[in-house]
């Protein structure tokens, strides 16, 4: 802990270096995700074309893809780019499932609903579908987070900037008060974003506090109903 408190500075600025390595992947990922899971959602076939070539993704080690890439795209071995396009796979590797599976908890009777009063297929997806599918997906986007957050932390082993540094400089300056204050500054980061991304949810769906406050509500008003009955007996 002494450590971290006496280079708050450096662990800022690492700090942001890694949000940017972490969140980047996790914002392309979603935007590759949603229109493709909900392109295959309804299509069988498509739905586990897709499944089992995010699993095969997903399984490739994150080390050995950070070094293959630059051999397929135009980039440096030390380039941060490399780490960005990694996680962005796994992003939509992990995404491209939990989109379809987000869709499938919309109830039937809301879509029958929606087009019975005019909504096309796009506008019921846009205006619907997705705004009820929320919850499901801001659950992913939370275990995305966090996972990236531990991967980037393997990119320092081939040099890539973040916290993670501070494991393989105090490693090799035998440092282990080091160590531990990369892994503490690693945890609070991952809370807070976890926090945050959890609380964003909250805010886009401000149906289901109400609801929760209706149902608890009607929870007590049943219980008190009860107590009152059993007082009367």
């Amino acid at each position: 802990m002494q450590y971290l408190f006496t280079h708050l500075d450096n662990a800022w600025a690492l700090t942001i270096i890694h949000l940017r390595l972490s969140m980047v992947p996790m914002l392309l990922g979603l935007l590759i995700a949603v229109p493709l899971g909900a392109f295959v959602q309804r299509t069988t076939i498509l739905r586990r074309v897709t499944t089992v070539t995010s699993s095969i993704i997903f399984t490739i080690p994150s080390l050995a893809l950070f070094v293959v890439l630059p051999l397929i795209i135009p980039t440096r071995i030390l380039d941060e780019a490399n780490v960005i396009v990694a996680l962005t796979l796994y992003t939509t590797a992990l995404l491209v499932r939990a989109v379809p599976e987000a869709l499938d908890a919309v109830p039937g009777q809301v879509r029958d609903a929606a087009t019975a009063v005019g909504y096309r297929p796009l506008t019921r997806m846009l205006k619907v579908d997705l705004p009820l599918s929320i919850p499901v997906l801001v659950a992913s986007l939370r275990v995305i987070a966090v996972t990236n957050i531990s991967m980037v932390s393997v990119g320092s082993v081939i040099g890539i900037g973040g916290l993670g540094t501070w494991f393989t400089e105090g490693y090799q300056a035998d440092k282990s008060n080091q160590i531990v204050a990369g892994i503490i500054a690693i945890f609070v980061l991952a809370v807070v974003v976890d926090t945050v991304i959890m609380a964003a949810g909250r805010l886009a769906t401000p149906w289901m506090s109400a609801r929760a406050k209706t149902n608890s509500s009607m929870s007590a008003r049943a219980k008190t109903n009860s107590l009152s009955k059993a007082g009367a007996r």
